[in-house]
C-alpha cells in the first residue's frame, strides 16, 4: 500500500488511522486507512483483495506521497514473505521492482486509491460504508453498524449515527430543527501552546504555508470602499429566523455583482485570462487546531438565500469535521475574508493562488455620518477591501465592481431573496 496524493499540491500525509489490522482480510474496495491530507481525513480503500500482512508506516506517522506503507499479500500463506520483504525495505522507499525473492508475495503492495474523492454509499461487495472511527465505536458498544442508517457524506455511516443510536444525542441535537438554529459565527481560539516550546505544523498549516509563498509571486494591489448596511441589516434580522446567515447573503451579494464583473470572477493563465462559466464563492473559515479552509459555495448566484444558507452550515460542519471533498473546497473563483465576527475595522487579504480576487470584510459598526439632507446622522458601515491579481485586473475594474456591490447592499437587497 503506497501513501496516495489526495490533492495537487500534497507531498506528504499523515496516517490518522488504520481500519485493518495485520492478518486481517482486506476486500477490493475496503477501507484500509484513514489518511490526512491537506484539507481533509479521506478513507483510502485497495483496488484487490488479499490480507494486511504488515503495517509499515503506524497511526500518528507521517509518509511522503508514494512511499509504502503497508504490505498485503494475496494469500495468507504469502504473509510471511511479505513481513520479511518489509524488514528488508525502508518505508520510503517507492514501488518495490519484483525480483526473484518478492515474486511469491503476489499483489504484496497494492496501489491504494482515496476513497473520499468518489465515495461510494457502498464497497464492490455491496457493503455499506463506515468511518473507521465509527465501526470502532459501534463495536465497543455492542452496535451492527451496517443497520444504522448514515448521515455521512453519500450515506456514509459517521461517529455521529452510532451516537444517535446507542441514545448518547446531546439536547442541543434534538431540541429544535437546524433550519431554526442558526449561531452567530464566533471566533476560533487556538488551542494555549506551553511557553518555550516548538509546535509542529500541522498537514492543514503546511498546505496554507505553501499557498502563501506561492501567493508572493504574484503582484497585487488593494482598493478599498464604505457600505452602509443598514438595509441588509433589517433584511438579516427579517429572515434570520428561516436559517439564513450573514456570510450567505454577503456571498450572494458578492455572486450576482460578479454577474455583471466576468473579469472579477477570472484568473490568470499562461495564455492569458481564464474566464470562469461558473460564479464559486470561497469563503475561509478558520481551523481549531490551526490553519484555514475555504469552503466553496458553488453557482451562488443561482441558488436561493435559503438553500444557500442551508449549503452554507453543511460545508462549514465538514470542514470542522475534516470531511470536505476536493471539489468543495478548491473549486472557487472569487474568495471572501470576513473577519467582521472579531470587531476588525478593515484589513487586507492574501490572494489565493489560482484566483483573481479575494474580498476582505470588516465588522458593520455605528457611524456619525452626513445625511444627504445637510443633518448629521447614525448610519451602521462596514469596510470591504478587495485584492486584486494586477495581471488580468486594473485598479477602475476593482473600483466600478465594489461600486456595484455597494449599491446593491444598500438599496436594494430584498433582491437577494428572489
Amino acid at each position: 500500500v503506497f501513501m496516495p496524493a489526495l490533492s495537487s499540491t500534497m507531498t506528504d500525509g499523515k496516517i490518522v488511522s488504520w481500519a485493518k489490522s495485520p492478518g486481517e482480510k482486506v476486500a477490493k474496495g475496503e477501507t484500509v486507512l484513514v489518511v490526512e491530507s491537506d484539507k481533509a481525513d479521506m478513507d483510502v480503500e485497495s483496488f484487490s483483495e488479499g490480507y494486511l500482512a504488515t503495517i509499515i508506516v503506524p497511526a500518528g506517522e507521517s509518509a511522503p506521497v508514494g512511499s509504502t506503507i503497508a504490505l498485503i499479500a494475496e494469500t495468507e500463506a504469502e504473509i510471511e514473505a511479505a513481513k520479511q520483504q518489509a524488514t528488508t525495505a525502508p518505508a520510503s522507499t517507492k514501488a518495490p521492482t519484483p525480483t526473484a525473492s518478492t515474486e511469491t508475495v503476489v499483489a504484496s503492495t497494492i496501489v491504494t486509491t482515496p476513497a473520499s474523492v468518489t465515495p461510494p454509499v457502498s464497497n464492490s461487495n455491496g457493503r455499506k460504508v463506515a468511518s473507521p472511527r465509527a465501526r470502532k465505536l459501534a463495536k465497543d458498544l455492542g452496535l451492527d453498524w451496517q443497520s444504522i442508517p448514515g448521515s455521512g457524506p453519500h450515506g456514509r455511516v459517521v461517529v455521529e449515527d452510532i451516537e444517535k443510536a446507542s441514545g448518547k444525542v446531546t439536547v442541543a441535537t434534538t431540541a429544535t430543527p437546524q433550519v431554526k438554529s442558526t449561531p452567530v459565527a464566533q471566533p476560533v481560539k487556538p488551542a494555549p501552546i506551553p511557553s518555550g516550546e516548538v509546535s509542529a505544523f500541522n498537514t492543514l498549516q503546511q498546505a496554507v504555508n505553501r499557498n502563501m509563498m506561492a501567493s508572493l509571486e504574484v503582484p497585487t494591489f488593494h482598493v478599498g470602499y464604505t457600505i452602509t448596511t443598514d438595509a441588509l441589516d433589517d433584511l438579516y434580522r427579517k429572515i434570520k429566523s428561516k436559517g439564513v446567515t450573514m456570510t450567505a447573503l454577503l456571498a450572494k451579494a458578492v455572486a450576482v455583482t460578479l454577474q455583471q464583473h466576468p473579469l472579477l470572477n477570472a484568473s490568470y493563465s499562461e495564455q492569458g485570462i481564464q474566464y470562469h462559466s461558473n460564479i464559486n464563492i470561497a469563503v475561509a473559515v478558520a481551523m481549531p487546531n490551526g490553519g484555514l479552509i475555504t469552503p466553496v459555495l458553488r453557482d451562488a448566484a443561482l441558488m436561493d438565500i435559503y438553500s444557500l444558507s442551508r449549503s452554507w452550515k453543511e460545508l462549514v460542519e465538514k470542514a470542522r469535521a475534516k470531511q470536505l471533498q476536493p471539489d468543495e473546497y478548491n473549486s472557487g473563483t472569487f474568495a471572501l475574508s470576513n473577519l467582521g465576527m472579531y470587531g476588525v475595522d478593515s484589513f487586507d487579504a492574501i490572494l489565493p493562488p489560482g484566483q483573481g480576487s479575494i474580498l476582505a470584510i470588516g465588522a458593520s459598526r455605528p457611524q456619525v455620518v452626513a445625511t444627504p439632507t445637510g443633518m448629521m446622522g447614525i448610519r451602521q458601515q462596514m469596510k470591504i477591501n478587495i485584492t486584486c491579481d494586477h495581471r488580468i485586473i486594473y485598479g477602475a475594474d476593482a473600483a466600478s465592481f465594489l461600486q456595484d456591490l455597494a449599491k446593491l447592499i444598500e438599496t436594494n437587497p430584498e433582491s437577494l431573496t428572489l
